[in-house]
């Protein structure tokens, strides 16, 4: 039964964004060499307070995320699937998210039916060779979404193209649309059902 208690996880990487950035913001070998313990303390630190921030901003749409949350709750009950895709990391996120629905997120239970449209190579460099990589979700929707499909469609711009094409034709499939972006929520404002925009403007 799909009744039961389900816990739903927004797409945040910061631990690994805090690796990146360490890695990517490597001082020279001299610079490194003046700076103490303490000093190298307190950036990683500054570096965690950083990246807590857009979590601890969530708290100012909890109202919207329970709404996202009872949308897919109802949507699963009616035996319908969820639909997700996204670009380079949200590609990464929409992946992640899959498996804890298919697999197990913090308790067991039956699996859920979802879809990442980033996974097969195949499909998205033939797609992309042949109709352009603006249409490598769009194609995918045209024969995948269902009515009442629930289609996650994350963006931290909400600008790219490929999303919003993806949304488009999931929306004339009749799928109900989900937006994950970042503050502004870009283009997909005006196109989705329901966006959860994480009100911070850091969002690497």
């Amino acid at each position: 039964s799909f009744s039961g208690k389900y816990s739903f996880q927004l797409p945040f990487s910061s631990s690994f964004y805090l690796f990146l950035k360490q890695v990517f913001s490597l001082p020279e070998e001299d610079e490194e060499d003046e700076e103490d313990d303490d000093t190298k303390n307190n950036k990683i630190s500054k570096l965690i307070e950083e990246s807590i921030i857009p979590i601890l901003k969530c708290k100012e749409i909890s109202n919207e995320i329970k709404q996202v949350k009872d949308i897919i709750l109802d949507a699963l009950k009616n035996k319908n699937k969820i639909i997700l895709f996204g670009n380079g990391g949200s590609a990464a996120d929409s992946q992640h998210i899959v498996a804890e629905f298919i697999g197990r997120f913090l308790v067991d239970r039956q699996s859920i039916p979802a879809i990442s449209l980033t996974t097969d190579t195949s499909i998205l460099t033939a797609v992309g060779n042949d109709f352009g990589f603006e249409n490598i979700f769009s194609r995918q929707c045209e024969s995948l979404v269902s009515k009442g499909d629930i289609i996650i469609a994350i963006s931290t711009s909400g600008n790219s193209s490929n999303v919003i094409n993806g949304i488009k034709t999931a929306k004339e499939k009749g799928g109900i649309i989900i937006s994950l972006t970042g503050n502004n929520g870009g283009k997909l404002n005006n196109i989705s059902d329901k966006i959860l925009k994480v009100p911070t403007e850091h969002i690497p």
